[in-house]
């Protein structure tokens, strides 16, 4: 089993920045990728970005890509940092855990754990 913790959502104007952190505990050594996915009212969850868990390869979305970077800053904390932050990126964001090696990384199905979520709102 695994238990990710999201922490660093909060309230940002337009243009502003946000950094989220997923602390990733228990049964990391399952692990093959970590993603990053939101919610927004009435839409449903949506891929935004993910990592291989070794840090070698890294999946956007078009809409984020170029402004979001994901990373992996120690054993267990997978980061994401968010630039240029617009109004439409106003969601619950969450991290999760894919113990699947088979790189379908945009697919919220193939995703084992998810945390909590925490939220983020981009004010025009």
């Amino acid at each position: 089993q695994v238990q990710l913790v999201e922490s660093g959502g909060g309230l940002v104007q337009a243009g502003g920045s946000l950094r989220l952190s997923c602390a990733v505990s228990g049964r990391t050594f399952s692990v093959y990728f970590m993603g990053w996915f939101r919610q927004a009212p009435g839409k449903e969850r949506e891929f935004v970005a993910a990592i291989r868990w070794s840090g070698a390869s890294t999946y956007y979305a078009d809409s984020v890509k170029g402004r979001f970077t994901i990373s992996r800053v120690n054993p267990n904390t997978v980061n994401l940092q968010m630039n240029s932050l617009k109004p439409e990126d106003t969601a619950v964001y969450y991290c999760a855990a894919d113990f699947n090696p088979s790189a379908l990384v945009r697919l919220s199905t193939v995703y084992d754990y998810w945390g909590q979520g925490t939220q983020v709102t981009v004010s025009s």
